[in-house]
């Protein structure tokens, strides 16, 4: 086992790694900004050591400050999180060349998934299914191009190659506009993301996001826990998930879990991942991989009782799986609402003084979130303050419990999307489970399509 372990990140992700630590006997050296002195996993952590300023390329996401932080307090692994280094492999290859663990997959595997084209190969030649497309980069040539585009059928969407947050894509209804809209997200692409590659998929109209959990050790063996329904996003950033995914056929549900299963032992991953599929008409189209740990995976951990941040610890400290996919068994349902720090009219964030704060509780309500009464929330990061997780026997009872600890919350002092969390529990369509991507946009009137 790993003998201490830097967290590198902040927030609740940071208290739910160092929490799955302790558990294990593990040491902690928690990481923060000059802005973050407040955390709650710092009075926690064995050592806490400051990295920089509160503008995160000068501390978050500043790699020499990071190592060095491991190097003085004697850690022996680092733990991204999500976010900020989280899916860097040039971080990634720079922990394991010091000398430390990078808890998290081999730089190699970071790099393979992180690039969408050659994600998309993989995964073909691994007999994952994936959205019919131009098999590769669109041709800057303008007759292939166009010629791909009618084989595959309009609507298509042009995508970036390293974009990702619903960043660098463009939806092209019309032939006469392929050609220009496949250069203007080039060169968004180029300046965005320093990589101008784009390639072509066909447009699926009313798809539901739908995700496969995995695990991986590295040395052979893979399970899936089953999936997850983040199909309520605004601009592709999801706002309430769900474990498992209602109305999949079953039939579809087995095979693509065994894929992705299939694929983790031959791509050699190691560590949680997460594979992104578009699910419409019965049929799973794979878009992207996940090479880390995500917001979500509570939901998945309330149905299956597998600890997925200590599950990654054990892998990278060199041990096989502990669990095997006989053990893996989906009981009931889970609900989560990721609870954020803005307006919840204009989405604007509220960052300030939270003056007093109190959890909900009862039978199957789970709070992740490093907030208490008299913290400040900086206005330099993500606006996520924690997410509120509920589980229940069937759907309806984890829905019935999410209501009641959403009506139960109080954040007072900063805004909340909690009046926006009240309203979609209690909202008709996504009651009756099943809404496409979409769906939420729809309801508050933003949609384009």
């Amino acid at each position: 086992m790993l003998e201490k372990v830097l967290i590198a990140n902040r927030g609740e992700i940071a208290l739910r790694i160092l929490r799955a630590c302790k558990e294990l006997g593990v040491k902690t050296v928690a990481v923060h900004s000059t802005a973050d002195r407040e955390l709650m996993h710092l009075a926690l952590a064995d050592e806490s050591v400051c990295i920089g300023p509160a503008l995160a390329t000068n501390s978050y996401l500043h790699i020499p400050a990071i190592i060095a932080a491991a190097e003085v307090t004697g850690a022996t692994a680092i733990h991204p999180g999500y976010g900020f280094l989280a899916e860097n492999a040039d971080f990634a290859e720079q922990v394991e060349k010091s000398g430390f663990v990078f808890v998290g997959p081999k730089a190699d595997t970071i790099r393979l998934m992180g690039d969408k084209v050659s994600a998309k190969d993989a995964m073909k030649k691994a007999g994952v299914p994936t959205v019919p497309g131009s098999d590769g980069p669109l041709p800057e040539d303008e007759e292939a191009a166009l010629a791909i585009a009618r084989e595959v059928g309009y609507p298509v969407i042009i995508k970036a190659a390293g974009g990702g947050g619903g960043r660098g894509m463009r939806v092209v209804h019309h032939e006469e506009d392929l050609i220009k809209s496949a250069k203007l997200t080039r060169t968004e692409a180029g300046a965005a993301f320093g990589n101008p590659m784009v390639y072509l998929e066909k447009f699926l109209g009313n798809p539901r996001h739908v995700e496969v959990q995995v695990l991986s050790d590295g040395q052979g063996n893979a399970i899936h826990l089953g999936d997850r329904d983040c199909s309520l996003q605004r601009r592709h950033q999801k706002v309430i998930e769900e474990a498992p995914a209602p109305f999949i056929d079953e039939k579809a549900r087995a095979e693509v879990l065994k894929r992705c299963v299939d694929a983790c032992v031959e791509i050699g991953y190691r560590g949680a991942g997460t594979f992104e599929f578009l699910y419409e008409d019965g049929n799973f189209y794979f878009i992207e991989m996940n090479t880390r740990v995500q917001v979500e995976h509570p939901v998945t951990e309330m149905v299956t009782g597998v600890d997925i941040v200590k599950e990654m610890l054990r892998i990278a400290g060199g041990d096989k799986l502990s669990v095997k996919q006989s053990d893996v068994v989906i009981r009931g349902h889970s609900v989560e609402c990721r609870i954020n720090a803005e307006d919840p009219s204009t989405f604007l964030p509220s960052p300030g003084k939270v003056k007093h704060f109190h959890a909900p509780g009862g039978n199957g309500v789970r709070v992740d979130s490093h907030l208490y009464s008299g913290y400040t929330v900086p206005p330099n990061y993500d606006s996520l303050i924690g997410k509120l997780i509920t589980y229940g026997a069937t759907r309806e009872e984890a829905m019935q419990r999410m209501r009641n600890a959403l009506d139960e919350i109080v954040v007072d002092g900063i805004k909340t999307n909690v009046p926006l969390h009240r309203d979609l529990v209690r909202d008709p369509g996504f009651c009756k489970g099943g809404v496409n991507i979409h769906y939420l946009e729809k309801k508050l009137g933003m949609d384009k399509h």
